[in-house]
């Protein structure tokens, strides 16, 4: 874990300890701030190269515009101060005295959690219900970054203290100088290749260029990169992640609960208090998760040696009579009759007049935020897809869906940006990740699991994503969207396309799915944003 890089002034340290739980860890818990501020703080701070404490100095505290004095006075904080106190001692007495979870659902707190691998933020996002995670974005900031005249990235003590230390060292540096180094040759390339348009602003077309070129990119970065992430969570939220990441094997992960802990006791005790390592929960969990993993890691030697191909996005999994129960669904709250008796009605019907209810439900829907019937969940598919770290990154987030992944390797091949391929940087894109697989190679025959973090973010990684219709629907539509990075759109899209071919008769719900192709993609997006700041 890298220390706390900040340096602050007695002053903003004085400022600082009212809102943030600590000023010396690179974790800590916001508080003292009234939502609407902790809201656009966390807003921010995805597309800021700051962390979270001195962005909260620059843009809030010292900005006239805010009006942080009058949000977060002393009074306030006084009053708040006190009903938190107050409000402790009962939920004390509901959580020990009554067992009530479903209590842990009423509070929360905003973490900031710096200087994480990507590999860690993955790990974090994995808990899906209860959370609300934002993370560092690589297409708007620069990973070529140096403190101290270092990268940053993540310096594993298994493999510092290993045989492995420097070419673990060598390989993560060499990662980030290709990277950096292709950023201004492909920029030039960019430019030339879609020149300005008169009527788009120079900012807007500096930021889709800037966007176009870190996706090409962002492959280079090594799992071990340096990342910034924030979430809200409700106090059960909490509470399973802290017991989550310390139950885990990768030492980076145990010392993030770690610290978690001791900063969410601070803020939400009575929430995470069956997080600490030392509560019976916890130490019952863990013997729990013991057991059961050194039992399937055992019978598991058995099916390593099953040969599998690579497919890329599979559906592996689907219920060819689902649309009945879709149109039974939709049909059941309109009626007086039970469920089962709808479905078996329908099933004697024509398939013409299942199709019509079907229509009726996807017909008024006039774009993707229309969300659909909750009778579409009654449909479900399992996809299992390998692709790109980086795509997964991104669609891993969606959370009412279930997944699981395989460890990252160099093993299934890697992504190359179509923009790179027949150019100069093509050799040194896949020299870079020649080298980074070798490197893997000598760490994964003796630590598996921390081999990962020398894995580039281009290579590819498998998992299984298991939905509902409707989750699906809304899935394909978002990552297909213009400005999303042609990696995960192409997932989108082919997820779509295969349940059209084995379903037809579902295409009608997947009417903004967009399965063009876009040179710029981002630029419309910029526009938009521009448009919309000088509108106010």
């Amino acid at each position: 874990m890298i220390e706390d890089y900040e340096v602050f002034t007695d002053k903003q340290r004085a400022i600082l300890d009212r809102y943030v739980t600590s000023t010396t860890s690179n974790i800590f818990a916001l508080r003292n701030l009234p939502e609407v501020i902790k809201g656009a703080l966390f807003s921010k701070y995805s597309r800021s190269t700051l962390g979270l404490r001195h962005l909260l100095l620059k843009e809030f505290v010292g900005e006239e515009e805010a009006c942080f004095d009058a949000i977060a006075n002393d009074s306030v904080l006084a009053e708040q101060n006190g009903a938190i106190q107050k409000a402790q001692n009962f939920y004390d007495r509901i959580l020990d005295g009554y067992g009530d979870d479903s209590i842990g659902e009423l509070g929360g707190a905003h973490l900031a959690i710096e200087n994480i691998s990507m590999l860690a933020a993955k790990v974090i996002e994995d808990c899906r219900i209860g959370g609300s995670p934002l993370e560092k974005s690589t297409r708007y900031i620069y990973f070529d970054q140096k403190r101290d005249g270092e990268f940053l990235f993540y310096r594993e003590p298994v493999l510092m203290t290993s045989a492995f230390r420097e070419e673990y060292v060598n390989t993560c540096n060499y990662l980030f100088e290709v990277y950096g180094a292709l950023i201004p040759e492909l920029t030039e390339i960019m430019e030339g290749k879609f020149p300005k348009e008169p009527t788009v602003s120079k900012s807007a077309y500096m930021a889709a260029i800037r966007a176009k070129v870190l996706d090409c990119l962002r492959g280079l970065l090594p799992a071990s990169a340096l990342t910034n992430m924030g979430f809200f969570g409700n106090g059960r939220f909490c509470e399973g992640l802290l017991q989550k990441l310390q139950s885990e094997q990768l030492g980076e992960l145990q010392e993030i609960g770690r610290r978690a802990t001791t900063e969410l006791m601070k803020v939400i005790p009575s929430f995470v208090r069956r997080g600490d390592v030392n509560h019976r929960h916890f130490q019952l969990l863990q013997q729990f998760k013991d057991r059961m993993g050194q039992g399937l890691k055992e019978i598991a030697k058995n099916y390593n040696s099953l040969q599998s191909e690579t497919r890329g996005v599979e559906l592996i999994e689907y219920d060819p009579d689902s649309i009945y129960r879709v149109a039974a669904a939709l049909l059941f709250p309109y009626t007086r009759s039970s469920l089962p008796e709808i479905e078996r009605q329908l099933f004697l019907r024509p398939k013409e007049e299942v199709i019509q209810i079907l229509e009726a439900a996807a017909n008024a829907r006039e774009n993707r935020r229309h969300k659909s019937p909750r009778a579409l969940e009654k449909a479900s598919f399992t996809f299992e897809i390998t692709a790109d770290f980086g795509s997964y990154r991104d669609l891993q987030r969606h959370r009412i869906l279930t997944q699981d992944r395989q460890l990252l390797s160099c093993d299934l091949g890697y992504y190359i940006p179509d923009d790179l391929v027949g150019t100069s940087m093509e050799k040194k894109y896949r020299d870079a990740m020649d080298v980074a697989k070798t490197v893997y190679g000598k760490i994964a025959r003796e630590f598996p699991e921390e081999a990962q973090y020398v894995v580039p973010m281009a290579y590819n990684i498998r998992w299984y994503f298991h939905m509902n219709l409707r989750s699906l629907q809304w899935v394909t539509e978002l990552r297909s969207t213009p400005q999303g990075h042609p990696s995960y759109r192409r997932v989108a899209q082919a997820m779509a396309h295969q349940v059209f071919e084995v379903m037809p008769e579902y295409k009608r719900f997947f009417k903004f799915v967009d399965f063009d192709g876009y040179d710029l993609g981002r630029l419309g997006q910029e526009i938009r944003n521009e448009n919309k700041v000088g509108a106010r």
